[in-house]
C-alpha cells in the first residue's frame, strides 16, 4: 500500500512510501528495486507452476512470462514510455492507487511516476499468485514463513502416513485370495439381490399401507365431522331440555300456586266473603250496613235502603245456588233501590226503600215488601231442609211475623213498629 504526504520543509515536494499489509508499519524498499532490468522483472512476475512427474519427486519451477506469453505487453523501467495499469484497477479500485502533488520538473515527476507504478504492479502480481497481500515487512514474512514451514512440516507428515499406509495396502493385496473373494462377492450379490426384492415388497406393501392410511384418514375426518355433527345436535337438544324443563318447573310452580289458591278457595265460604253478616248493638249488619232503627238510634234511611240491597242479593244469590223457583215472587236486588215483583201482578212493585216522614208510613207498599221479603226466606228455609235435616233458622216465620221458639214471643216485620 502507497501512500503520500507533502513535505512541510520543501514547498512541490511529496514524498510517496509503502505500508505493510499486516502490521501497517512504513517500509523502506531495498534499493534493488530501482535498478530491476526487463528479465528480473519478467522472472519476478512469472506464475508459479507445478512440474510433471520425474521418479517419484515433484518440482515447482518459476516459468518466465515471455516465454508463457510473449506478446504480453509488460512495463520496464529501462523504457521511457512504459505505462503499467494495476491488475487489481480492472474489478475493483486499488489500495496503491496515489496522485503527486507538488510543482517540479516533468522528467523527474514522469521518472518517478513510472517507478511506482512498476513496484505497485509488482506487489499486485505478488497478491495476486498467493493468499498473501504485499508488500510486508521483515518481521511479518519471518512470521509467514515460520506459520508456511509449519504448514509445510504438517503436509510432508500426512504425505509420509499415507505413502505408508499405501505400501500396506499393496503388501496385503498379494495375500488376497481372489476366489474366496469372488465367492463372497457372489453371496454378497445374491443378499444384495434378496434385499432389493425384500425392498421392493416393503415398498409395495407401503405404498398399500399408505393408500390404506389416506382411506382411515377420510373415514377419520368422516367420523370427526360427524362426531362435530352430533355434538352440535347434542347440544342444541340439551338446550331445548334445559328450556322444556325450565318451563316445566315454571308450569308446576304455577300449578302448585294455581292449586293452593284452589284450596284457599274451597275453604272460603263466598257468601262469608262476600257478605259480612253480624250485629252492631241492638242491630243486625250486612256489610257493615245497620239493618233497622229505634227511636233512640236513628239510623239514615240511605243505611237502610243499603242494607236491605244487601239482603235482597244475599238471598237472590243463595236461590239461584239452590236453583229454587220462588213462587208468588221475584227479588230484583237493584242496590239501594232493590224491590220484590208480585208474579200475579207483574205491574205491581213492592219497594224494599223508603225515605222517611209521615206519608212514608201511611204507604203501605213497604211493608208488603218486608212480608213478601220473609215468604221468600221461607221457601228458601224449606227447600234446604229437604236436603238438610239438621239445617235449622234460629227463628220462625210466618205471614211477616217473626217467632223466637225459645222466648215464645213474635214481632211483626211491618213498619209501624220503627216510629
Amino acid at each position: 500500500m502507497a501512500s503520500s504526504r507533502p513535505d512541510a520543509g520543501k514547498g512541490g515536494t511529496t514524498h510517496v512510501m509503502f505500508i505493510c499489509h499486516r502490521c501497517n508499519q512504513p517500509l523502506k524498499l531495498d534499493s534493488s528495486f530501482n535498478e530491476l532490468d526487463k528479465a528480473q522483472y519478467l522472472e519476478l512476475s512469472a506464475p508459479l507452476v507445478v512440474n510433471q512427474v520425474v521418479g517419484e519427486e515433484e518440482t515447482i519451477d518459476l516459468i518466465p512470462a515471455s516465454i508463457s506469453k510473449p506478446h504480453e505487453d509488460l512495463p520496464s523501467c529501462n523504457e521511457e514510455d512504459v505505462k503499467v495499469v494495476s491488475a487489481r484497477s480492472a474489478g475493483e479500485s486499488s489500495n496503491h492507487d496515489f496522485t503527486l502533488l507538488g510543482e517540479s520538473e516533468n522528467g523527474a515527476t514522469e521518472y518517478l511516476s513510472r517507478k511506482l507504478e512498476i513496484n505497485t504492479y509488482l506487489f499486485d502480481v505478488m497478491s495476486g499468485q498467493s493468499e498473501v497481500d504485499h508488500p510486508l515487512c521483515e518481521e511479518c514474512t519471518d512470521t509467514l514463513l515460520d506459520q508456511l514451514d509449519s504448514q509445510l512440516k504438517i503436509t510432508e507428515d500426512e504425505c509420509k502416513d499415507y505413502k505408508e499406509f499405501l505400501e500396506k495396502l499393496d503388501r496385503e493385496h498379494d495375500d488376497i485370495d481372489e476366489g474366496a473373494l469372488d465367492r463372497e462377492l457372489l453371496q454378497l450379490t445374491a443378499e444384495e439381490t434378496a434385499l432389493q426384492r425384500q425392498l421392493e415388497d416393503l415398498e409395495a406393501e407401503n405404498a398399500e399401507l399408505q393408500t390404506q392410511l389416506e382411506i382411515e384418514k377420510q373415514h377419520s375426518k368422516q367420523l370427526d365431522d360427524n362426531e362435530d355433527n352430533y355434538y352440535k345436535e347434542y347440544n342444541e337438544y340439551k338446550r331445548q331440555l334445559l328450556e322444556y324443563e325450565d318451563s316445566q318447573r315454571s308450569v308446576d310452580n304455577q300449578l302448585r300456586y294455581a292449586q293452593t289458591q284452589l284450596d284457599k278457595l274451597k275453604k272460603t265460604n263466598v257468601f262469608n266473603a262476600t257478605f259480612h253478616i253480624w250485629h252492631s248493638g241492638h242491630f243486625g249488619t250486612i256489610n257493615n250496613f245497620r239493618l233497622g232503627r229505634l227511636p233512640s238510634v236513628p239510623v239514615e234511611w240511605n243505611e237502610i235502603n243499603a242494607a236491605w240491597g244487601q239482603t235482597v242479593l244475599l238471598l237472590n244469590a243463595l236461590v239461584r245456588k239452590m236453583n229454587l223457583t220462588l213462587q208468588r215472587y221475584r227479588l230484583v236486588p237493584y242496590g239501594s233501590h232493590s224491590y220484590i215483583e208480585a208474579l200475579s201482578d207483574k205491574s205491581k212493585e213492592l219497594p224494599l226503600y223508603g225515605s222517611g216522614g209521615f206519608r212514608f208510613f201511611w204507604d203501605s207498599k213497604f211493608d208488603q215488601a218486608m212480608v213478601a221479603f220473609l215468604d221468600c226466606l221461607q221457601q228458601f228455609k224449606e227447600e234446604v231442609e229437604k236436603g238438610d235435616s239438621g239445617f235449622c233458622l234460629p227463628y220462625k216465620m210466618d205471614k211477616g211475623r217473626i217467632e223466637d221458639t225459645s222466648s215464645a214471643q213474635s214481632y211483626s216485620i211491618k213498619s209501624v213498629n220503627l216510629i
